[in-house]
């Protein structure tokens, strides 16, 4: 087996030349000013913290989020190699379903929207699908929204909403550690029958240094329709609960355990104990995502020798913590827990903080959580006829 240097070094090797973090930067405010491509990567600019991506089956379209104050969500053609906002607050795009989400006081507003994780879950109708956000900003919550497929457009309408709880009422048993604060989401999904999962990668009194440290620092958090508020999963303790992707089946779900980039699988009907585990070839696992049938990870290189080495060991350099990484992509059986690696680069500014992973026809498209664009290249393919 590989030893972690030898795939970083690989990854590097194999990437386009490596320029240094100081040039790298330079090049990268010119590149998002032209949107000319950046270390073979093409690139759509204009896309403020796009964290996530979730492509609607079958199209030629991918809706991105917006991790940032006022970003919102993307409509990407694939084809055209463009994108606009998709959300825009309009009435028409407002249709609130009170007997579902009671508790939601107002649709998200524009100049405030922050996205952050999304899924898309189909909808009994043929081209209709469910949209679920991560947001933050005045009211931490699950936003919910329907999207219309059918035509040569999608349409998206708000629905509704649930709020995150508050740190002691998720938390009661923690005292004083937990405050009335809301929690704050990281990923989401949902099933069929509108249950709602999300991560919370640090409950009140955690770190970020116990979380890069391996300890268990998060949850599994899950809303059922007809409930009050989301409670905490037992046995979902993880360090830095991150994405989180559902079987196809529904049956299990997997979670992202940044801390130790691993993914962990759980039974849906017992998930006080992990079924199995893997941890990821040499990264740091960020999201998880569908793909048709394929499951899907990306995320930032774990020891990456241009930003000093891990996360953990440069935790308290400023600098160093956001130096760049390379970053990579690969696809997981979840059954077998064995991973096959799609595409690795080196540090590229021009799409920091690799986030998401998704493939549209053989095109592998990239989500970042701190970058003004997102990427897309042919999917790397073998040689062949060779060994």
């Amino acid at each position: 087996m590989r030893t972690l240097r030898t795939i970083v070094a690989s990854a590097l090797l194999a990437a386009t030349t490596y320029v240094s973090p100081l040039l790298a930067q330079t090049k990268a405010s010119q590149s998002a000013a032209s949107c000319a491509p950046a270390n073979g990567w093409n690139l759509i600019c204009g896309n403020q913290n796009p964290e996530d991506l979730v492509p609607i089956p079958g199209t030629r379209w991918i809706i991105a989020s917006g991790m940032k104050e006022g970003s919102g969500i993307k409509l990407v053609d694939t084809a055209a190699k463009t994108a606009r906002p998709f959300y825009t607050g309009q009435p028409a795009q407002q249709r609130p379903d009170k007997k579902v989400y009671p508790n939601c006081p107002a649709p998200p507003e524009v100049k405030t929207f922050n996205a952050h994780g999304l899924y898309l879950r189909r909808a009994p109708e043929p081209g209709l699908y469910r949209l679920y956000s991560v947001t933050h900003g005045a009211l931490e919550s699950i936003q919910v929204f329907s999207i219309d497929a059918k035509g040569a457009e999608p349409t998206l309408t708000w629905t509704g909403c649930v709020p995150m709880p508050e740190g002691n009422k998720a938390y009661p048993n923690l005292g004083a550690q937990a405050t009335a604060q809301q929690l704050a989401a990281n990923a989401v999904a949902a099933y069929s029958d509108g249950t709602i999962i999300a991560t919370v990668p640090q409950r009140p009194g955690t770190t970020n240094v116990q979380r890069l440290r391996g300890e268990p620092t998060g949850d599994v958090v899950e809303w059922k329709p007809g409930t009050d508020s989301f409670r905490v999963i037992p046995g979902t303790q993880a360090a830095g609960n991150n994405g989180i992707e559902i079987s196809l089946d529904e049956k299990e779900f997997y979670v992202v355990s940044f801390g130790t980039h691993t993914i962990v699988a759980f039974s849906r009907q017992d998930p006080r104990k992990p079924l199995r585990q893997s941890q990821a070839p040499g990264f740091n696992p960020d999201n998880l995502r569908w793909s048709g049938d394929r499951l899907i990870a990306a995320g930032p290189m774990y020891d990456e020798p241009a930003c000093g080495g891990t996360r953990l060991a440069v935790v308290d350099n400023p600098v160093l913590t956001s130096c760049h990484r390379g970053f990579m992509v690969a696809q997981l059986d979840p059954q077998k827990m064995a991973w096959t690696i799609l595409a690795y680069a080196e540090p590229n500014p021009a799409i920091s903080v690799v986030a998401t992973g998704v493939i549209v026809g053989d095109t592998l498209w990239i989500g970042s959580a701190a970058a003004d664009a997102i990427a897309y290249r042919p999917l790397p393919r073998p040689p062949s006829g060779g060994r």
